[in-house]
């Protein structure tokens, strides 16, 4: 039996068809370009200064008041200990009350706490040097400066006071220079010294990292007079290495990891400079989780994307947590093994949407790169270590805008590896750094990188 239809019809129905699926598309369209507007070009893994604007906080958010809460007991303001005040001043009354003018009769003193500093100003010193004559050997003998290295306009403290707030705050050289009344380009000159003395402390950093049980790296953009370049970091619990590198090719993370097969775990994202590491890999998770986020907001009015995205999500942040959690081995081990289970549940389902299948095929196809951290829970699921230490010479970066020449970045990495790596072994970094250049000063022959690393130097 012939099938009766009417052709108008039929043609109306196929210009309805067709101008839903435009519409599909337009609204697709529309929406991913409101997402690039509000996150930037790469969606959420846009860096926060390359965003247009950032979101107001929502009204739950405004409504918090801030401080303490009610009944709180709060610590006070702590007397200071005549012992452990560094000086001690007094202040004395004249005889006559300032009131009425009758006399005044003592009735002890009454102390009081105050916090203060010095100026941040450098102070011109002049040294007395004493000299002898030795008629035994026919030579003169010349006393040292205390706290000053051989032919050093600047003293110790100065000097540890400009590579801190430099290259462990981030304070601008002019800046810096400007505060202590000092000169530009003195100062670079010194800097450029001092990194001499300890350039050899990179070689020996760089073995420890790669003896380390669980690495981590990372890189960004480093521009050095005015030529595009980055910044490489290779860090553990224990030191942070960076190397000022005009390439992101594969040749400096071999230059950092070496040739030889490693022990151990290098955390990183999924930049293929890495592939090829000596070592097994552990990719990180939030840089996953962004993508699925990223699916999730391209496609807000899909039901298998939006049920795929919202138990994926929880359980990736979830690992990333379990790391920090005060869990017996026990209990983590446990935890962590029914999370994988769960993870690969999830990515194991039948799925149609190309979105989702290429979450999936990306954790079937990198399965041997993401579980190191159920295994061995000192590895972390995450990299933010590395990300961490990366983010003062992010914003350093941005207010520097780089180096001017290739000695600077050389300065600068060794001087910046040297200041994090001290942050992480000593209490009192600053006052270590001093206490090695004073050692210096008192005996120039000495080894610099034994002074400065006395716990593991070989």
């Amino acid at each position: 039996m012939g099938l009766n239809f009417c052709p108008d019809c039929f043609e109306k129905q196929r210009r309805i068809d067709h101008l839903e699926e435009e519409v599909r598309r337009l609204k697709q369209q529309l929406h991913y370009r409101e997402r690039q507007a509000e996150q930037g070009p790469f969606g959420s893994s846009t860096p926060s200064a390359r965003r247009p604007f950032k979101a107001h906080s929502s009204e739950e958010q405004r409504g918090k008041v801030g401080g303490a809460r009610p009944g709180h007991a709060g610590h006070g303001r702590a007397t200071i200990d005549v012992a452990e005040a560094h000086h001690c001043e007094t202040a004395l009354l004249g005889e006559s009350c300032p009131h009425c003018g009758g006399p005044l009769e003592a009735r002890g003193f009454r102390s009081r706490s105050v916090l203060d500093a010095q100026p941040l100003r450098a102070q011109r010193i002049v040294y007395r040097l004493q000299r002898k004559y030795c008629p035994c050997c026919d030579r003169f003998v010349q006393a040292r400066a205390a706290s000053v290295l051989p032919r050093s306009l600047f003293g110790n403290q100065l000097i540890t006071q400009v590579v801190f707030l430099h290259y462990r705050h981030g304070v601008p050289m002019g800046r810096v220079c400007q505060q202590l009344g000092i000169g530009l380009g003195a100062t670079f000159a010194l800097l450029h010294r001092i990194a001499s003395r300890f350039g050899g402390t990179m070689a020996q950093l760089l073995e420890e990292y790669r003896q380390a049980p669980v690495r981590h790296a990372d890189e960004t953009s480093w521009r050095n007079d005015g030529r595009s370049g980055y910044v490489w970091l290779f860090a553990t619990p224990t030191l942070s290495v960076f190397l000022f590198r005009s390439s992101r090719s594969a040749r400096v993370a071999r230059e950092a990891l070496g040739e030889l097969p490693l022990p151990g775990v290098l955390v990183v994202d999924r930049y293929n400079a890495y592939h090829r590491a000596p070592c097994k890999l552990q990719y990180c998770f939030a840089h996953l989780m962004r993508e699925v986020e990223d699916l999730a907001q391209e496609f807000l009015d899909h039901g298998e994307v939006q049920a795929f995205t919202s138990t994926l999500i929880p359980l990736l942040a979830a690992a990333m947590h379990l790391h920090a959690q005060p869990l017996s081995d026990g209990d983590y081990s446990r935890q962590a093994h029914q999370l994988q289970q769960e993870i690969q549940k999830v990515i194991a389902q039948p799925a149609q949407h190309l979105g989702v299948r290429r979450i999936q095929d990306l954790f079937h196809e990198n399965a041997a790169r993401l579980y190191h951290w159920v295994e061995d829970r000192r590895v972390p699921a995450d990299n933010n270590r590395a990300e961490r230490e990366l983010r003062p010479t992010v914003i350093a970066r941005k207010t520097s805008f780089g180096s001017q020449s290739d000695a600077g970045a050389k300065t600068r990495e060794i001087l910046t590896t040297l200041v994090h790596t001290l942050a992480f072994r000593f209490p009192d970094p600053e006052t270590h750094f001093k206490s090695v250049l004073d050692q210096l000063a008192e005996d120039p022959t000495r080894d610099p990188i034994r002074l400065m690393f006395p716990f593991n130097s070989s």
